[in-house]
């Protein structure tokens, strides 16, 4: 009864957000700790950095492929069963990368734990949005966006600290470990909300309000239909195309980043390993949590909030992008980063929160799917760009990746320049009253 009583209880809402967390912190950890032991991969099994590269994107490619089909059946299907399901299952394929010793069995299991993890973002986000409305929707999300940046942290350096003592293997046996039992713990306390639950407005920019309107919770999407709800809202487009931009980069930071510092600096492996992930992580969870606060208080007020601090956040960091490829000493490349993952954290607090302020809550987890298709290939293809570039060319393979990452700003750039016509538009649909006919049932 007491059980019952809690679930009930506003405190619920908040203590799902920390489950979520949990398994959002698992979710990176997972995929993060292989680029980590990069270097005794190719000093054990001579990869190149080409191999590496695909090692690397192997899962990018896969998730990006499954993301929208993902969506769609977080949309239709129980998200609780998907979330725990998935977790599952990526942990076990975790534990069995520390038995790989050939390339195809890397780039297998990797692609295998893309598979397993593709269902979780467009399940979890749908989930807190449900339990969550307009007014606490962006702090939610975004702590819950915390946990990538923490499990990228441990991920990586954890990783590379039991790699540097105890062998490469064996931080694939402790998380994948971990994943398992902890997905079947959460079946007795994760619920599922009703879809729509944290709904209470009709029209999109009525008065302060830019929710949209519920057409039924019951209803079952289609691919048409999240297609059309895309051509009909450019906002929603704007969006997407920014995140393909904004994940490029990201893919380089999350693939090349512990090697760079590894190769370029000198560092140990382990230090190479934390540095490239505690800077600009742990700036993103400063950033991140800052901003979801902020941009909740400003949305009651100002239209299109979400995306203006993204924006921002997003011209910023371009800058920082420049410094990271091209300076030559340590504090300085410290400094860099560290401002770097605080304007992420600025742009990735408010990836799907922008996004739910323009699509229906039966249809949230099949957009995020397709912003994963389309974001994370974006991904997949900077870290393989980047290795390419490494391979061959004028100049040392560390140079050519100085380079690289250096002229990778101006696709940060481009995410912001779309950003700022989604904004444009949002200002000039605000004094329109745009009645549910644009939410119509297609």
């Amino acid at each position: 009864m007491e059980i019952q009583s809690f679930i009930t209880s506003p405190k619920y809402r908040w203590f799902v957000v920390m489950m979520l967390w949990a398994i959002c912190f698992l979710n990176y950890a997972d995929r993060q700790v292989i680029f980590s032991v990069f270097p005794l991969l190719a000093q054990e099994f001579g990869f190149s950095k080409l191999q590496l590269g695909l090692v690397g994107s192997s899962f990018m490619w896969c998730y990006a492929a499954a993301s929208f089909f993902a969506g769609i059946l977080c949309d239709r299907w129980s998200r609780k069963s998907l979330i725990l399901g998935g977790c599952c299952f990526w942990s076990f394929v975790t534990m069995t990368t520390g038995w790989c010793s050939k390339f195809w069995q890397f780039v297998g299991v990797r692609a295998l734990e893309g598979l397993g993890e593709v269902f979780y973002f467009p399940a979890s986000t749908s989930f807190i949005a449900d339990y969550h409305g307009n007014e606490t929707r962006s702090t939610a999300l975004s702590f819950h966006q915390s946990g990538v940046y923490l499990g990228t942290i441990v991920g990586t350096c954890f990783g590379a600290w039991i790699a540097q003592y105890y062998g490469w293997r064996y931080g694939f046996y402790f998380f994948g470990s971990i994943g398992v039992v902890f997905s079947l713990f959460l079946v007795l306390f994760l619920k599922e909300p009703a879809r729509g639950h944290s709904e209470k407005k009709i029209n999109l920019f009525e008065k302060n309000d830019i929710t949209p309107k519920i057409i039924s919770t019951e209803k079952k999407v289609t691919v048409r239909e999240v297609f059309i709800c895309v051509y009909q809202r450019p906002i929603v487009l704007l969006l997407i195309l920014a995140f393909i931009s904004a994940n490029f980069v990201a893919g380089i930071f999350l693939v090349w980043m512990p090697t760079f510092l590894y190769e370029k600096f000198s560092m140990t492996l382990t230090y190479a390993g934390c540095s490239a992930v505690m800077t600009v992580q742990i700036a993103s969870i400063i950033g991140v949590l800052f901003t979801g606060k902020l941009v909740d208080q400003l949305s009651v007020r100002i239209h299109g909030a979400r995306v203006f601090i993204q924006m921002i956040s997003l011209f910023l960091g371009a800058g920082a992008i420049v410094a990271v490829g091209m300076v030559g000493t340590i504090p300085l490349l410290l400094c860099a980063m560290i401002f770097f993952g605080f304007c992420k954290g600025g742009y990735d607090g408010g990836i799907f929160a922008s996004q739910f302020d323009y699509v229906e809550p039966h249809l949230r987890g099949s957009i995020v799917g397709l912003m994963n298709t389309c974001g994370w290939s974006g991904g997949a293809l900077g870290g393989l760009v980047l290795g390419a570039i490494s391979n061959s060319g004028k100049g040392t393979a560390i140079q050519r990746m100085s380079i690289a990452i250096s002229w990778s700003a101006s696709i940060y750039l481009l995410a912001a320049f779309l950003l700022l016509v989604a904004f444009v538009l949002t200002q000039k649909l605000k004094n329109k009253k745009i009645t549910s006919d644009i939410f119509r049932k297609t």
